[in-house]
């Protein structure tokens, strides 16, 4: 069936003033026989250094040395380049002598004084960037070892420890340099590159155990254990669900090694990475895009080792209390089912890691050093070739590389087959943006400079038609205001698109509008968030979602792009049909948009008419990022469907509150009798919850609807968090 795009949108920045419209400009007037101003001329001239690493090998799998820049055929899109750098790397395999043990005191002899506390320096340590074209590292081989301990265990932090520091001792050869790398809620460097060991092994037995093991990744199903623990909150909302943080460490940490031409290798010690379904697949893409584009293979390794984790969980962990549909999940089995598809989950993200970068995944090994010399072996020596690009164009395209070798010569190569081109949209006139944004939305290499949270929702308007709100929230933070007289003032660019399952455009959208603040307004800019909605008519079945940002003062922008599903809630008839359930904070007027596009004539208003979310004037904010603090009150609002009913059928509804496996708070249970609407069928539920009630933490949240005379139920879960 056709779909149909709900042109209806509107913008608002909570709590803020409402939107001023701008005055208009004066016109510019020649004024005859005026004298001609002095124009100053500026020429501009770009260039791109484009830098290949070529591991060239014969048939017994050994390098081949001795070949010139001559040898080498370079094209990029078909078209020959002239290589300017040309270097072979030649690594040596032998292994150093073991480190000495450290020197024990005798016995008897009076303790140690201990040592001087440390001091943080005044300069952070960093990655010492190369000149372009030069080989700042000659006959090096670049290792990073970079520990996440964003959610690992402190047991599996003591395996990480203490297998670095065996590679160290014991598997480092004289072409190593190593550097240190630490994620623990902030990207820090401890060491530069370095072939001193002692000075690496010394940072290595400082690092403090247990940091950062409680922002664990939760799980809430029938495998998850009843802990009771308190959630330490993160320092924004846009980062608590979701693994985009972490991805993005890991691109910023690629960046730093990009000036570096050398072949270099980024082994990421972690516990996995789980992904839950509100996460930005733009974030994994761009990281991987990154360290392709700075010559960075990932080489993950997982943590936990070898695992063989019993039907019920292991000893370390607290059991499962039961869920599912009331059935225990250690004995109907829902358990074992749901540990292992999270454990292979965890294990999905390093393996994109891995295969996308040219590196290779280590798991299933207690021996973790052996990922280290995993690396370390696929990285031996090389060719270093560079060329300046014919290709200028700073518009962000793949562009595909080719290598060979000329005169006959017999080798198998090993290089990265492309890279996608550097992107600058800040610097084009209205038409280049305005083209510019339509093929943004279209590159392979996201942009994540504006952070975005996105949300898609649906509700029924009829059997095979579910109108489908999304919802996009971005920190004001990370918007720019130009000054204008005693006002600030910004425009926004919003362009999407949906696809479905077979890759068809089933509904786009596109929008841009300009935000004008007062000075006090625009203060507080910093501290709240900005949301954007927009809606489609779609029918039952999976899409895709692609949406892109830009703040037009400084060019940022950002992408989200997501999988989601319609479901056709007509096939079962055994459950009591129901809508997405919105948890929001606020309610907002619509007088209080300081933007508003609106179009598509009437059929366009009659659609966002529709929109259950908008009720007397005043429109439910759904979170999106489901983040709440206690002085809030939070609404829930959802439908329940009756399609053969001809006047509202009595139903039940409760809200609660789970710590793990613990129901922590319920609210008082609501019986709905009137409301229903003749077309649609839906009854509306609403809750309201002052959160002052509720301790701070991490929960889960429950809905239930049960409807008496037809004996048919539904329930729906989500995590939230709670902050002080």
């Amino acid at each position: 069936m056709k779909t149909t795009r709900i042109v209806a949108a509107t913008f608002l920045v909570w709590l803020l003033a409402a939107y001023a419209q701008q005055p208009p400009r004066p016109p510019i007037v020649q004024q005859p026989n005026a004298p001609l101003q002095k124009q100053t001329f500026k020429y501009e001239s770009t260039t791109q250094l484009v830098v290949l690493n070529v591991n060239a090998k014969d048939k017994s799998g050994n390098p081949v040395e001795g070949l010139k820049a001559a040898d080498f055929t370079v094209t990029e899109d078909g078209k020959p380049q002239v290589i300017k750098v040309f270097e072979f790397q030649r690594l040596e395999e032998n292994v150093l002598p073991p480190a000495p043990e450290p020197v024990k005191p005798p016995k008897g002899a009076p303790p140690a004084p201990p040592p001087p506390p440390t001091v943080a320096p005044a300069v952070q340590t960093t990655i010492t960037p190369a000149r372009p074209g030069e080989i700042k590292y000659k006959d090096k081989r670049l290792l990073v070892l970079y520990f996440d301990f964003q959610g690992m265990p402190p047991d599996d932090q003591i395996r990480v420890q203490k297998n670095a520091l065996k590679f160290l001792n014991t598997q480092m050869t004289p072409s190593d340099l190593v550097a240190l790398m630490t994620y623990a809620g902030e990207l820090k460097v401890l060491q530069d590159f370095t072939e001193d060991r002692d000075a690496v092994i010394q940072l290595i037995n400082k690092l403090v155990i247990g940091e950062a093991s409680e922002m664990a990744n939760v799980v809430q199903d029938d495998s998850s254990e009843d802990t009771g623990a308190a959630y330490v909150p993160d320092d924004t909302e846009f980062n608590i669900f979701n693994t985009d943080r972490q991805l993005a460490s890991l691109e910023a940490a690629v960046k730093m090694l990009a000036t570096l031409p050398e072949k270099k290798a980024l082994v990421y010690f972690g516990s996995g990475v789980t992904r839950n379904g509100i996460d930005n697949d733009a974030q994994l893409r761009a990281t991987i895009n990154a360290a392709l584009k700075s010559n960075v293979s990932f080489y993950p390794v997982d943590a936990r080792g070898l695992v063989a984790t019993s039907p019920v969980g292991n000893a370390n962990v607290g059991a499962a209390g039961g869920g599912g549909r009331g059935n225990g999940g250690n004995f109907s089995g829902g358990a074992v089912a749901a540990r292992a598809s999270n454990f292979q989950g965890s294990q999905d993200t390093l393996y994109a890691l891995a295969n996308d970068t040219g590196g290779k995944l280590f798991v299933d090994n207690n021996d973790l050093s052996a990922g280290i010399v995993q690396a370390q072996k696929d990285i031996s020596s090389y060719y270093i070739l560079g060329y300046y690009t014919t290709n200028v164009a700073l518009d962000g395209k793949f562009r595909r590389i080719s290598v060979s070798i000329n005169n006959n010569l017999s080798a198998k190569l090993d290089y990265r087959h492309g890279y996608f081109a550097s992107k600058e949209f800040k610097k084009f006139d209205s038409s280049d943006r305005e083209r510019q944004l339509q093929e943004a939305l279209m590159l392979g290499d996201p942009l994540t400079d504006l952070s975005i949270a996105l949300e898609t929702d649906y509700f029924r308007m009829a059997r095979d038609r579910y109108y489908v709100p999304i919802s996009i929230k971005m920190p004001g933070s990370d918007l720019a205001l130009a000054k204008q007289g005693k006002s600030e003032s910004t425009r926004l660019d919003f362009i999407g698109e949906v696809r479905d399952s077979k890759n068809a455009i089933t509904g786009s959208v596109r929008d841009f509008i300009t935000v004008k603040l007062s000075e006090e307004t625009a203060a507080q800019l910093a501290k709240k968030t900005v949301a954007y909605d927009t809606g489609f008519v779609l029918s039952p079945g999976s899409y895709s979602v692609k949406f892109l940002a830009r703040e037009n003062e400084t060019g940022k922008m950002g992408t989200f792009q997501a999988k989601f599903v319609v479901p056709d809630l007509s096939v079962d008839a055994q459950y009591l049909p129901i809508s997405s359930v919105i948890l929001s904070n606020q309610q907002e007027k619509m007088s209080n948009t300081v933007g508003n596009a609106v179009g598509g004539g009437r059929g366009g208003m009659r659609l966002f008419n529709f929109n259950p979310l908008v009720q007397n004037g005043q429109k439910l904010v759904p979170s999106v990022t489901r983040v709440f603090r206690r002085d809030q009150e939070l609404f829930v609002f959802l439908e329940a469907y009756e399609p053969a009913a001809d006047k509202t059928q009595p139903v039940i509804a409760t809200l609660s509150f789970y710590r793990g496996n613990v129901k922590a708070f319920e609210a008082a249970p609501i019986q709905v009798t009137d409301g229903l609407n003749p077309n649609t069928k839906a009854v509306p539920i609403r809750f309201s919850v002052p959160l002052a009630k509720i301790e701070p933490g991490r929960y889960t949240c429950q809905v239930s609807v049960i409807e008496p005379s037809a004996q048919r139920f539904a329930f729906w879960r989500a995590p939230m968090a709670l902050l002080p």
